[in-house]
């Protein structure tokens, strides 16, 4: 008995390295990128594939940056539980679970899916994994807009995994993602600046101060608003999105706003967690009028 539960608390501890809400984030935004690439419902044995492939991947991404972040989280209280930082599992053991579902992933997408989404996914998991946590997180505040690269990916690799190519569609929802990471990250960052003080991150609440930040989180969430009209102009969405885009976004602004004007934490995670669903709502809308629109794309 006494081992069955000491199994079952091993693998909970590898679970757990795999980040799993982050990574149904980006499941959700990949399956969005395929069900738009598709006219009508999606091949389903290859979505389904291509679902797992990217999972895996993301899950190896995020147990490596647990294993590089491993002494910074151990001084960071909203990541103190992890694992790593408890040394419940060692770092020759992360390595190796992170290699096994990276190569389980990638095989997977090659040949159930195709090399494009293959190649696609592992270039996203160096920019995360490499780029963004080894050398962009610890050396500038602007870490989270370069990495926020690899983070906006999914929906290309969701529409490289149907169509076996980049179409404009999908460069359009990646640049919502790509604007929509900063004020999102930051709005967190905003509420944990003295635990991004303690672990030595050069984050920008901590580097710049709070109403530089604040401002920032302001001009992004502007910006990202005008972005999110793009799926309208280009035709891939019709009134249902738009005036979703537009409700969604004169929200985010709002929140924006105010937590420029008259900053408190209470607002700044309000600000979060709105974030997190104008992301989930925006991408919603988008689906219910692929489905009801007469227009495609061209296949």
């Amino acid at each position: 008995m006494a081992s069955s539960q000491a199994l079952r608390s091993r693998w909970s501890q590898y679970y757990v390295l795999t980040k799993p809400r982050v990574v149904q984030l980006i499941v959700f935004c990949a399956l969005i990128g395929m069900l738009l690439a598709q006219p009508s419902w999606p091949d389903w044995p290859v979505a389904a594939a291509a679902t797992v492939g990217i999972w895996l991947v993301a899950a190896a991404a995020a147990a490596f940056n647990c294993l590089i972040e491993q002494h910074i989280d151990a001084r960071m209280a909203r990541t103190a539980w992890r694992p790593t930082a408890k040394g419940e599992l060692t770092r020759p053991q992360t390595l190796f679970f992170s290699a096994v579902l990276g190569a389980l992933g990638s095989a997977i997408l090659w040949v159930w899916v195709n090399p494009l989404t293959m190649w696609l996914t592992f270039a996203t998991f160096v920019g995360y994994a490499v780029i963004y946590t080894v050398i962009l997180k610890p050396l500038t505040p602007q870490n989270i807009v370069i990495g926020g690269a690899s983070g906006a990916m999914p929906p290309v690799l969701g529409w490289a995994a149907m169509r076996n190519e980049v179409g404009p569609e999908a460069l359009i929802l990646c640049l919502i993602i790509f604007l929509w990471t900063p004020p999102h990250f930051w709005a967190l960052a905003l509420y944990r600046t003295e635990d991004y003080r303690k672990s030595g991150l050069p984050m920008l609440p901590v580097t710049h101060g709070s109403e530089f930040t604040r401002l920032q989180v302001l001009l992004y969430t502007l910006v990202l608003f005008a972005s999110t009209l793009l799926p309208f102009v280009q035709g891939m969405s019709g009134w249902v999105y738009l005036i979703s885009a537009v409700v969604l976004g004169a929200k985010f602004i709002e929140l924006a706003y105010k937590l420029w004007r008259n900053y408190s934490d209470a607002l700044a995670r309000q600000t979060f967690r709105f974030s997190i669903w104008h992301l989930s709502l925006l991408f919603a809308a988008l689906l219910i009028d692929h489905y009801t629109l007469p227009w495609q794309p061209t296949l």
